[in-house]
């Protein structure tokens, strides 16, 4: 593995993380907490990056390579975090203790 390939990798890891926290903060119905939200987040950017890379390198194109790896990113960690916020609140609802 090069450096070049590390740094993405890298790059898409913190730009998930920091788009699966704004994800919780801006969408209080889908906030999973700060350790799932970076988790899924982190998870997240690291498939938004390789499909920004990949499959999605022509939206992407003007970006340069660093920019299309934290746009990827980061809305791939908006968009997992988002799912697994409602994954994880609608297994909850059921839970909660008669008052």
């Amino acid at each position: 593995m090069d450096s070049t390939m590390l740094t993405n990798l890298i790059t898409q890891l913190i730009a998930g993380a920091v788009g699966g926290h704004a994800q919780g903060a801006a969408n209080p119905a889908s906030n999973a907490g700060p350790v799932v939200n970076t988790i899924a987040g982190a998870v997240g950017g690291l498939g938004g990056g390789l499909a920004a890379t990949g499959p999605l390198a022509n939206v992407f194109a003007n970006l340069g390579n660093t920019g299309g790896n934290i746009a990827g990113g980061g809305l791939g960690g908006i968009i997992l975090t988002l799912i697994v916020g409602y994954i994880m609140k609608s297994m909850n609802q059921g839970n909660t203790p008669a008052a």
